[in-house]
């Protein structure tokens, strides 16, 4: 009960459901009981309107009585039935219970309609003068009256009872539909990519929808404009930077080149690894304001297996250094329509994030393949790969894996994450050895429309 008064108290849509709900059934009982109550009195007034027309017809056709003695003919009901008897004839009655013709009326009865009780039963009685100047009484059951009467006013309601919940469904879907476009609206916006902060189309939503989404948009835009500051301060700086570092880098290369003592010497060298780090970074930077930057660029047909020979072409060195055995997986190739140069980052900053945290004499492969109908772009090694608590964060910038001992800027993922997320591309990480969970296999699953 306290999850339903939550749920009512945050929800609107459930809130306007009960409360329509609350009014349709106090209409409808309200409704039901005056129905009821008018088709009783109803159904009185036409018993007695119809005790008025016997009377009628019998003075018209001036009929004569004649008591039946014994059992009624077939069919004929005792608690329904109407009985015509002159008023004076009530002396005359057999006895003092409605067992027999005529019915101990009293004499005394005014004209019209009253009430009479005759031997324990209730009876509608109309007395009327003829012609003649005799007066008669017809009478009827007060029980059999009311019954007839009860079960059409019972008629009368029935509607209500199979309309009530017919209209309460009708509501609530209704309602649903009234909500739709919010929800429609909410599955969008939460389908977006990380970086798409276009804004929402409002041409087509209710009136009391579109300020929200006139709002929402101008925080996008702000955001928007926010992000591209942040984006071009890094790009700006990192660019500043690349300059004096390469000087630096130039400087650190003519000096090692010339003699100085063995001390020195030892010195200079972290030195120049500290500014090659440095470089690297730069053009990680770099990559990652080019990577998230939103503005659509070309896009050409591009073989993967090309893209994987330029990439192996670049880092081979590297692999070297570290005896890795590093090459393409089976001789598939996809053609893909997608920029060349998001495509080229994209794996080069995996395999280069691949040989980094593979350990010497491992191995490093590269591989594309359809499955399903869907391009799917691996890069698999045979390092201490990520543990799965980790994984949701290794997409952060700057972040990286305590422990592993590697050097590097932990921007190469997030390099990815972002050509990922322009692209329309999901990343996802898995073992490569699934049995002592190790290795990390980091497939890269591109929509159909791309090949």
């Amino acid at each position: 009960m306290d999850g339903f008064k939550k749920r009512l108290r945050e929800s609107v849509q459930l809130r306007l459901s009960a409360a329509l709900s609350l009014t349709i059934v106090l209409v409808a009982v309200i409704a039901s009981v005056f129905a009821f109550f008018s088709a009783l009195d109803e159904a009185h007034e036409l018993q007695d309107e119809n005790l008025h027309q016997i009377a009628l017809l019998f003075d018209r056709q001036q009929m004569t009585l004649h008591y039946p003695q014994g059992p009624g003919p077939a069919g004929d009901d005792e608690e329904s039935r109407v009985i015509i008897q002159y008023l004076v004839d009530g002396k005359k009655a057999p006895s003092n219970t409605d067992d027999a013709l005529p019915l101990p009326l009293p004499t005394t009865l005014a004209d019209g309609l009253s009430t009479v009780d005759v031997g324990g039963e209730a009876f509608r009685v109309l007395v009327r003068a003829t012609a003649n100047g005799e007066r008669i009484a017809v009478a009827q059951e007060v029980d059999a009256r009311n019954k007839d009467a009860r079960e059409s006013a019972w008629r009368s309601v029935l509607p209500f009872l199979f309309l009530f919940p017919v209209l309460l469904l009708v509501v609530s879907d209704l309602v649903r539909k009234l909500f739709r476009p919010i929800a429609t609206l909410a599955a969008q916006i939460d389908q977006r990519a990380e970086q798409a902060l276009h804004p929402i189309d409002e041409q087509h939503l209710p009136t009391e929808i579109r300020p929200f989404v006139v709002a929402i948009n101008r925080l996008l835009a702000r955001v928007e404009q926010s992000m591209d500051s942040q984006r071009r301060f890094v790009a700006d700086a990192a660019h500043e930077l690349r300059s004096p570092m390469t000087a630096l880098s130039l400087q650190a290369e003519r000096l090692a080149a010339t003699r100085m003592p063995e001390q020195a010497r030892e010195r200079l060298a972290p030195l120049s690894r500290g500014i090659e780090r440095s470089r690297q970074l730069i053009d990680q930077l770099l990559s990652l304001a080019a990577a998230q930057f939103t503005a659509e660029r070309p896009r050409t047909r591009v073989s993967v297996n090309d893209v994987f020979r330029r990439v192996l072409e670049d880092l081979l060195p590297l692999a070297q250094r570290k005896q890795l055995d590093i090459g393409v997986e089976g001789d598939a190739d996809v053609q893909l329509m997608i920029n060349d140069m998001d495509l080229f980052t994209l794996v080069k900053n995996l395999t280069d994030n691949a040989i980094r945290y593979t350990p010497p004499g491992g191995k490093v492969d590269l591989g594309v393949e359809l499955i399903h109908g869907s391009v799917r772009l691996y890069v698999k090694d045979t390092g201490p790969g990520i543990a799965l608590d980790e994984q949701a964060r290794i997409f952060d910038p700057f972040y990286r894996s305590l422990g592993s001992g590697e050097t590097g800027s932990g921007l190469g993922l997030s390099i990815v994450k972002a050509i990922a997320g322009r692209i329309g591309a999901r990343v996802e990480l898995t073992f490569s050895d699934k049995l002592n969970n190790s290795g990390l296999w980091v497939s890269v699953w591109l929509k159909t429309d791309m090949h």
